[in-house]
């Protein structure tokens, strides 16, 4: 296995394995639309990411890091946005390597923590979470507001 730092460069293979990350949480196929976001991110700097290539340098799964910050922490935060590894490469070691880049980014960044999120069904991911070290938190509440655009 082989990981790499996305550049524009590697916009393709990212696409690919977005894409199939974006229908697993059941949303559309739409190459075109995530082509336009991660290209955005990636010209804007405004994501780090990384893909996991086997051995045939073919994609196998990528992690998709947003730089944030906590006021009450007063310091930089890494969030473990989008992780996602192809069935057919699951539980080889891979999801593990790239949490581990997104820890050496947080590092490297004088980041205070990576947060992350996941769904509450998602089991196996939060063991692996789990495993890794990360702590869930039961201090606060998510909460979201959906904002609707007038066009």
């Amino acid at each position: 296995m082989n990981i790499k730092r996305v550049s524009i460069a590697e916009l393709d293979d990212l696409v690919t394995l977005f894409d199939q990350y974006m229908v697993f949480y059941k949303q559309p196929s739409a190459l075109q639309k995530h082509r336009d976001y991660l290209n955005e991110r990636l010209a804007n700097d405004e994501a780090s990411v990384f893909i996991a290539y086997n051995v045939d340098e073919e994609p196998a799964g990528f992690v998709l890091n947003y730089h944030t910050f906590s006021s009450v922490s007063l310091g930089k935060v890494i969030v473990l946005n989008d992780l996602f590894v192809v069935p057919s490469h699951r539980q080889q070691g891979i999801a593990n390597s790239l949490i581990n880049c997104s820890i050496e980014l947080a590092k490297s960044t004088g980041s205070i923590r990576v947060d992350l999120a996941t769904a509450h069904d998602n089991l196996s991911a939060q063991a692996l979470y789990e495993k890794m070290g990360f702590i869930k938190d039961t201090e606060y509440f998510s909460y979201s507001l959906p904002i609707t655009c007038a066009t």
